[in-house]
């Protein structure tokens, strides 16, 4: 089964908290701080396997997860890190965010595998954070916490020549013509719903790889039909073949067959409509003389309409093989006059940026000393202490918002701080009077 989009949840590790404890031994009275750091949790990585064609492993498995880090331990001993996990995808499979939209990874060209989430760091033990003036912290950094996060993985397949056209009018049986593909062909009246790949082989070495996008119909860049299904394996290739029926077999007016398509990939992205093109105007076989004497055929509608737009018109008949030689030797010297890379796509949404949270411990304590001092302290407070002036009023607002959105507020009150009370941060000392 063909599956080209899914929707999955995937979990990195979340770091392991780092330990509290203090050294005890025999005739060491006064060991100091010997709590180990945490280990780091599992990365989410994405692969690209070569052997893979559709994204059919994650249709019926919704949720993937990294392991996290252990705690730190006694002893300085460091918690063992998280497994990471590897999830393989084709090439030319599109990360995004599921919330937005927006990308996150392009696997394809060379980015063949790409942490997407990183585990959550370690949390460091409270040996590190021994000073001259703080002897035996009592706290630890916990670890990072893990991203979750859903995704929609689609595939783009990467081709250099993609066949567009209405549903029954040959691109398969051309396509198995032209390549060695093996696409399921029969006079349907919908489409074929599966994009095929195939290889063009030419002399010197000289092939190519040509994608058949299922039909498309009219109202397809709006998703009527499977058109946003079908329309996003055309963004990556670099020439596109518009097959239209010559012989207006379907009672359809190949002219305005091109145009509808076009205007169909306008509106889906409107880069498309500035990729090289070409017409190949099929079944020249099954073409009847017309009953009105001079007037012009189909082909000549079709070459006197678009030639003058610099779109070349070939006849073929992809039952007979007629003027396929001459489409294929004029789409490979086409692909030679255009640059050789593949189109990607940049990262446009950064979890470990958008999504982490700063984990730097801290402590707030009512002091042994005074029943009306309470400390606040620890890394997180110096950090915050560092980059905050708190002379300037928004300064001082941006530290009144600190410390009610940390918690540090709830825990004052939580210990029975009242009004006119004293609140000391490395240094500084504030009264406390509840707003």
């Amino acid at each position: 089964m063909f599956a080209d989009r899914a929707k999955i949840i995937i979990r990195s590790g979340k770091g392991g908290d780092g330990h509290v404890s203090f050294r005890r031994e025999k005739y060491v009275p006064d060991g100091g701080p010997d709590g180990g750091d945490g280990g780091r949790g599992g990365d989410v990585i994405f692969e690209v396997d070569k052997g893979l064609n559709t994204l059919y492993d994650y249709r019926h498995r919704r949720k993937f997860s990294a392991t996290d880090g252990e705690e730190g331990g006694k002893r300085r001993c460091h918690g063992r890190d998280g497994s990471d996990i590897v999830l393989r995808v084709p090439e030319g499979t599109i990360i995004r965010e599921a919330a937005g939209g927006r990308i996150i990874a392009d696997m394809s060209g060379d980015n063949q595998r790409q942490i997407v989430l990183r585990g959550g760091r370690g949390g460091c033990g409270n040996m590190h954070y021994a000073t001259s003036t703080m002897q035996a912290p009592k706290y630890a950094q916990p670890g990072q916490e893990a991203i979750e996060l859903e995704v929609i993985l689609e595939l783009k397949m990467i081709a250099d020549v993609g066949l567009v056209g209405f549903p029954n009018v040959g691109k398969s049986t051309l396509l198995s013509r032209l390549t060695n593909a093996q696409p399921k062909i029969a006079n349907y009246h919908f489409t074929t719903i599966t994009p095929n790949l195939g290889v063009a082989d030419l002399p010197d070495g000289r092939g190519f790889v040509i994608a058949d996008i299922p039909g498309l119909i009219e109202g397809a860049s709006e998703g009527a039909g499977l058109g946003h299904e079908f329309l996003r394996h055309i963004e990556r290739t670099r020439v596109l073949i518009h097959l239209v029926d010559a012989a207006s077999t379907e009672g359809r007016d190949p002219v305005d067959d091109v145009y509808k398509i076009n205007a169909e990939l306008g509106s889906y992205n409107a880069d498309l409509t500035d990729r090289p093109q070409v017409i190949a105007a099929n079944k020249i076989d099954a073409i009847v003389p017309g009953e009105e004497e001079g007037q012009p055929g189909p082909l000549e509608r079709l070459r006197n309409e678009f030639e003058p737009q610099g779109i070349r018109v070939f006849p073929i008949s992809a039952v007979t093989g007629e003027g396929l030689n001459e489409l294929l030797f004029y789409v490979r010297d086409l692909l030679d006059t255009l640059p050789d890379e593949p189109v990607t796509y940049e990262q446009e949404f950064f979890p470990d940026l958008e999504m982490r949270e700063d984990t730097l411990p801290y402590t707030v304590e009512r002091s042994a000393d005074d029943p009306h001092v309470f400390i606040v302290e620890g890394p997180k407070i110096e950090k915050m202490l560092g980059y905050t002036n708190l002379e300037s009023e928004k300064g001082f607002t941006f530290f009144q918002k600190f410390l009610k959105q940390t918690g540090i507020l709830k825990q004052l009150e939580d210990l029975g701080i009242q009004d006119g009370d004293t609140v000391r941060m490395y240094g500084l000392a504030f009264d406390y009077y509840k707003s």
